[in-house]
């Protein structure tokens, strides 16, 4: 479409201010502190990181899948400005256990009144050498954030399943922290689950068979060096196995699925090295793709490192692969610069459908390319909303749609 290119075009100048042991570190990226980088007024979250902001998110969480619910402590690492004494952090029906400063020491801190969409600020009050809070609760059996499956909504019917949504507000219902998509943090995680499943996350595996506890359950760690906005923090655990597609991209899936997606996604390297060339370096080391359960309700999930993705798209003829170009745009539109605040989430989406046509294009032929942005338009009218993928895939959320709140995990379509 000739109209969405020219409009594309004319975004980018404007906006262009905007491990594995055989795979190279992830390029380094400068810190973001409240006086570096300003941040407009979310009004989808509580925070004020012009006063108090989270940079670093430390979680050490154990999966309870009888009570379907996450338990453990967010320890957040602090970066303040001025003489402000108080954090406010996001938070959507958690139990909130204790708050503690980084010697144990408890501090004083309330949770506000619940708003429906928003949740409940939870707001913590800080002596002036404290840098590091530490908060100790646990998720709800219906946090909004995170589905678990149970053995029969999965492709092996063995074992039970668990992921995480977080786009666009509801990583605050299982992570306290500040949930705008103008506050990049940091994280690394200890997840400790039932055997034999296995935790993967949207960051660098650590330990990828993981550490046998003394009672049984198995420890994963992981670890993302480059600020994300708290949206990209995402979790599964399931009966999951792993095939490389070169050094530094894989295929991840149920045992019963993982050698059919590894032949559907034998072109991912290419993808990437075609984005590559396209865009620059590919900046977050690892580029895989974990293939979810049928029940999974959306087409696909930029998630760094690690795209969750649906099974419908395993076609067996390589046809429906544009949804990945589409998630593995987004490691350069969305994760590496995103929209401030979820008013302007058309940005996101915009140049990623923009990105995923001219990969498509350097890998298939402008013919094909042609195709997918004819069918991306699905007789709406024109413009991105669509993309590629979308008319291949299950739909895509149109930018007008807004972003997924508290109902969000019900949603389909892809990011």
């Amino acid at each position: 479409m000739r109209f969405g290119r020219t409009l594309a075009c004319a975004c980018l100048v404007a906006t262009t201010a905007c491990r594995d042991a055989a795979t190279p570190p992830m390029t380094a990226l400068p810190p973001a502190t409240p006086a570096s980088t300003p941040v407009a007024r979310d009004p989808h979250s509580a925070a004020r990181p012009e006063e108090v902001r989270v940079t670093h998110v430390a979680l050490d969480l154990a999966a309870d899948f009888a009570e379907k619910t996450l338990a453990g402590t967010a320890t957040l690492t602090l970066a303040r400005t001025g003489s402000a004494s108080t954090l406010v952090l996001d938070t959507a029906d958690l139990t909130i256990v204790t708050v503690t400063d980084a010697t144990g020491h408890t501090l004083a801190h309330t949770l506000g009144a619940k708003d429906p969409v928003l949740g409940q600020p939870l707001t913590v009050t800080l002596s002036p050498d404290v840098t590091k809070v530490a908060v100790e609760y646990r998720t709800s059996p219906q946090a909004a954030a995170l589905q678990w499956l149970s053995p029969a909504q999965t492709a092996g019917k063995k074992h039970p399943y668990l992921f995480s949504q977080g786009q666009a507000i509801l990583t605050r219902s299982w992570v306290p922290t500040q949930d705008s998509p103008a506050i990049r943090q940091t994280y690394d995680a200890r997840i400790t689950v039932p055997a034999p499943l296995v935790a993967v996350m949207s960051a660098e595996r650590l330990t990828p068979d993981g550490v046998t506890m003394p009672d049984g359950r198995r420890r994963f760690e992981f670890r993302l060096t480059h600020p994300v906005p708290p949206y990209l923090i995402a979790l599964a655990v399931g009966d999951l196995a792993v095939r490389a597609i070169s050094p530094r991209t894989a295929v991840v899936a149920e045992p019963s699925v993982v050698d059919r997606a590894a032949a559907e996604f034998a072109d991912l390297e290419k993808m990437v090295a075609a984005a590559e060339a396209l865009y620059g370096p590919y900046r977050w080391g690892r580029y895989d793709v974990l293939v979810m359960p049928p029940s999974f309700p959306f087409g696909g999930m930029e998630n760094p490192m690690l795209t969750f993705a649906t099974p419908t798209i395993l076609a067996g003829d390589r046809s429906l692969t544009s949804l990945i170009a589409h998630e593995l745009a987004h490691s350069w539109s969305g994760n590496l610069v995103t929209n401030a605040t979820w008013n302007d989430f058309w940005l996101n989406e915009g140049f990623t459908v923009y990105f995923e046509l001219r990969i498509m294009e350097a890998l298939y032929g402008p013919d094909r390319m042609a195709m997918l942005e004819v069918l991306g338009r699905g007789g709406r009218g024109g413009g991105f909303a669509g993309g590629g993928a979308g008319a291949e895939g299950p739909p895509r959320r149109g930018a007008g749609d807004g972003p997924n709140t508290q109902s969000g995990k019900n949603s389909g379509g892809d990011h």
